[in-house]
């Protein structure tokens, strides 16, 4: 029994209760919307962010980082050890990752999502194409509408991609299809990677994993259940952000 009640607590009450005790990563971004960071706060006794993952995908390409972090902006926060951040997941995939990102690529359900996300989640869409802000700062449109409608095409969700072949893809030119389909697959490695690095973070530090885009929890899942990884996962709801 937990506390003072006459009754005995579910095995879920326990659980929930047991995470709620436990530090929280927010995933798969490096930065979080000021309701969300507060929901978080309200909830777990301290939130550890990754830094922004800059995948160097070979040794002449890779992906940008952005130096900023959450305590950037929150500094008290920061400083009382609320917030925790210099998880890098920047660098190059080890062997032991490209496995992992591999069996995600090659997972039906996995990409299936993915591609269902790409077509009707404005959030995730956001992780992956670059969107123009309007004068409040949020998110409006594409700023490359052709792209976005070019990765939404059904057919994409169905070809076959490897780390090793779109590795092999990135050291020759492309022309304008085969291209396409590299940004694609390049957009579903570094989706992958971050929730993988999350889930490895989890594990090692005893983390609950926390974030507010439903496609991403929802890959979160599938690839634990997939590969049998038990770790606590939750989504937190936005309402009017």
């Amino acid at each position: 029994w937990h506390g003072i009640s006459p009754f005995p607590l579910t095995h879920t009450e326990i659980h929930l209760l047991d995470c709620l005790s436990m530090d929280a990563l927010y995933y798969p971004f490096h930065l979080c919307h000021e309701q969300t960071l507060q929901q978080l706060l309200e909830n777990y006794p301290r939130v550890h962010f990754l830094d922004f993952m800059a995948l160097q995908f070979t040794p002449f390409m890779g992906s940008t980082g952005f130096p900023d972090r959450m305590g950037d902006y929150y500094p008290e926060l920061l400083k009382s050890g609320r917030i925790i951040q210099g998880h890098d997941v920047s660098g190059s995939l080890s062997p032991t990752m490209v496995t992992a990102v591999n069996q995600d690529l090659a997972d039906p359900l996995w990409r299936s999502i993915v591609h269902g996300a790409l077509r009707n989640d404005r959030r995730f869409q956001r992780g992956l194409v670059a969107f123009s802000q309007d004068s409040q700062g949020r998110s409006s449109v594409p700023t490359d509408a052709a792209l976005l409608a070019a990765f939404q095409q059904p057919e994409r969700e169905f070809v076959s991609y490897t780390v090793e072949t779109l590795q092999a893809m990135s050291r020759r030119r492309l022309a304008e299809q085969e291209n396409l389909r590299f940004e694609y697959g390049f957009g579903l490695i570094k989706t992958s990677a971050a929730l993988i690095y999350s889930i490895q973070l989890c594990q090692r530090l005893g983390l609950v994993a926390v974030t507010d885009s439903p496609a991403h929890h929802q890959l979160l899942i599938r690839t634990c259940r997939r590969d049998n990884v038990g770790i606590s996962n939750f989504c937190v709801k936005r309402e009017g952000y």
